[in-house]
């Protein structure tokens, strides 16, 4: 089988969230000594194809968790590959919960996604403090902090995150998105955020305009 065809069968078997098929294909790929920079390039092209579907409803919420597990196990498997070739990431993005949110399925997808779509994602998991926030931005430097709320109440402390932000000088230099099912554009501008995303495609997108 040619590289061609190898990298065709990667990209179809990722979009028919075909875990095998996907396994067998990048196994084959490396032997073949197709680069890991290549690789994770197919797979946001492959990324674009599932959330087309998504905005189509061809494709609902337990396809997209499939689809970024997958693409997590992708990226996981060509890390070292990545870092000895030196290829940069999309971008880095820090992703939490709210603080007192301990919901975390739509923050889950929304990282799996982004990291399919090929940006380094430092997950802070759910219910992290906001100095939790503001230690990992001013450790790892991102571009872009995302925060997710499902819950009104919860929904008031990503204001708190960002004002900490502000407070330390690390605001200016980030862009922040926030999602969840209680959110608004209008909300996200009262808090000072930079953009609001109603689902994790959108979220990826946002980030995409940005890096």
């Amino acid at each position: 089988m040619k590289r061609e065809e190898t990298l065709k069968k990667f990209s179809k078997s990722l979009i028919d969230l075909n875990r095998a098929g996907v396994q067998n294909a990048l196994k084959t790929a490396l032997k073949q000594g197709v680069s890991a920079t290549t690789l994770i390039d197919e797979m946001r092209k492959a990324s674009e194809v599932i959330g087309k579907r998504w905005e189509e409803q061809k494709y609902f919420i337990s396809e997209l968790i499939i689809a970024g597990v997958l693409m997590k196990e992708v990226t996981d498997e060509l890390r070292p590959k990545l870092i000895s070739e030196g290829a940069p990431y999309r971008g880095k993005v820090v992703i939490g919960s709210a603080p007192g949110d301990l919901h975390d399925i739509g923050k889950n997808l929304t990282a799996l996604c982004l990291m399919g779509a090929g940006f380094n994602v430092i997950d802070i998991g759910a219910s992290p403090t906001t100095e939790k926030f503001v230690e990992t931005v001013r450790k790892e430097k991102p571009q872009i902090v995302g925060i997710s709320a499902l819950t009104s109440t919860t929904m008031l402390s990503m204001g708190e995150v960002i004002r900490s932000l502000q407070a330390v000088g690390l605001r200016d230099k980030l862009k922040v998105v926030i999602g969840g099912a209680p959110m608004t554009d209008a909300y996200a501008k009262s808090v000072g955020a930079d953009a609001y995303a109603t689902d994790a495609i959108q979220g990826v997108k946002i980030c995409q305009k940005w890096t």
